[in-house]
């Protein structure tokens, strides 16, 4: 009994620091993003080399994740997730140095450099996500893990809600000091995830094989609810995402500065965050294949009254009920991909997982900013609403195992 309280209170602070982990890591990747976005815009004056941004993150991980999954699977997930930290704690630490100016008579920080970061931030993430996503079930028994999964939403939120806010704010001192920030909580994070602890028993040592690297893929395409769940979100967010265009929202259309993109950037989190601290009270129970393709479908709304808005404080609130239910849609899908699959497959599922998940952020990004420069970006975001809320009804039809699923363990 004494030995059983000891290895709860070491799952339990393990799960902490993974918390803590991510609370200050997602914080300092928004305030990043934030600084990139207008320093972008400010460079170049152009909504596809915002989108470039997006396309860039997205690239590394299409052609690195299935193999990060493979990692994942075989090494220690907290000290992979403490790695990618470092990694873009350098990251910051360039663009911090290239703003300044050291060693040079002027800032160097040009496209160039902002697009070949992007691409060292997509390669970090790309180990970064499947190891993070499969590192939760070890330490927390699953029957809590939907409140865990909230729980740990919850605090992500609250860092992205802070993060922009507090990075628009920064960024009034210069983006100096925005890049200066984001390496610090890079750093605390690394420092976190290096500290976490559980039972790793390493995997029979097998050869990397394309069977092995592809064994995530062939699960998810064997599951009918895991295909419809993760391919969901990849078309939903793919389609309504918005993010790479609230540079041009919020100083041509809304006609404000910096603080206002980032109040911009927090309100889908203002209402995610909510949601999931209401999630971790009052977890979903029944009917979660159809709520969460309902909250799919609000968020495809939302992104229209966004897309038509001309007041900062309606757009903020469309944001911010999207997130809500963006939420909803992260935590059911979330936690049927970690029930549904067993612990040796985690990673690599998760991998798979993490590829969409990209897709529908970065590479949504650039869809944003490429009919942004053909339509421009209210035509943009219109379309994208209209084709996020077909996208829901659709799936409602084409995958009936998800739609019909009623409760998280089936």
């Amino acid at each position: 009994m004494p030995e059983q309280r000891a290895s709860d209170l070491l799952q339990l602070r393990s799960y902490m620091r993974m918390w803590g982990a991510r609370l200050t890591s997602t914080a300092a990747q928004q305030m990043l993003m934030v600084a990139v976005g207008w320093q972008m815009y400010e460079l170049t004056d152009s909504a596809w080399d915002l989108g470039l941004v997006g396309l860039y993150q997205f690239l590394p991980a299409l052609l690195f994740t299935l193999l990060a999954g493979h990692a994942a699977d075989r090494l220690h997930r907290g000290r992979i997730v403490a790695l990618c930290l470092l990694g873009q704690a350098a990251v910051a630490g360039i663009l911090m140095a290239g703003t300044q100016g050291w060693g040079a008579p002027e800032a160097w920080v040009s496209r160039e450099l902002l697009l070949g970061l992007s691409l060292l931030l997509g390669l970090a993430r790309a180990f970064q996500m499947p190891a993070q996503q499969a590192l939760a079930p070890l330490l927390v028994p699953p029957a809590l893990l939907p409140r865990a999964l909230a729980f740990n939403s919850t605090g992500a939120q609250a860092a992205i809600i802070g993060g922009p806010a507090l990075g628009g704010l920064i960024f009034v001192a210069g983006a100096t000091a925005v890049y200066a920030t984001c390496l610090a909580l890079f750093l605390a994070g690394s420092v976190l995830m290096a500290l976490v602890r559980y039972t790793h028993t390493p995997p029979p040592n097998e050869p990397v094989t394309l069977e092995s690297v592809f064994a995530g893929v062939s699960f998810v395409w064997r599951s009918k609810l895991l295909l419809g769940a993760t391919t969901l979100d990849l078309f939903a967010v793919l389609l309504g995402g918005a993010t790479a265009l609230l540079p041009m929202f919020a100083k041509d259309i809304l006609h404000t500065g910096p603080w206002g993109l980032g109040l911009l950037r927090a309100a889908p989190a203002v209402g995610a965050l909510l949601m999931s601290a209401a999630l971790t009270r009052w977890p979903v129970e029944r009917q979660v294949g159809r709520k969460l393709l309902a909250a799919v479908g609000l968020y495809g709304v939302c992104m229209l009254v966004f897309g038509l808005s001309t007041s900062l404080v309606l757009s903020m609130l469309a944001l911010a009920v999207s997130g809500a239910a963006d939420m909803v849609s992260v935590v059911i899908r979330s936690t049927l991909v970690q029930l549904e699959t067993p612990d040796a497959m985690r990673g690599r599922v998760s991998a798979v997982s993490s590829i969409f998940i990209g897709a529908s952020n970065q590479l949504g990004e650039f869809e944003s900013g490429a009919t942004a420069a053909w339509l421009g970006p209210v035509g943009s975001v219109l379309l994208g609403g209209v084709g996020t809320v077909l996208v829901a009804a659709a799936w409602l039809r084409l995958f009936p195992a998800l739609a019909g699923r009623d409760r998280m363990q089936g």
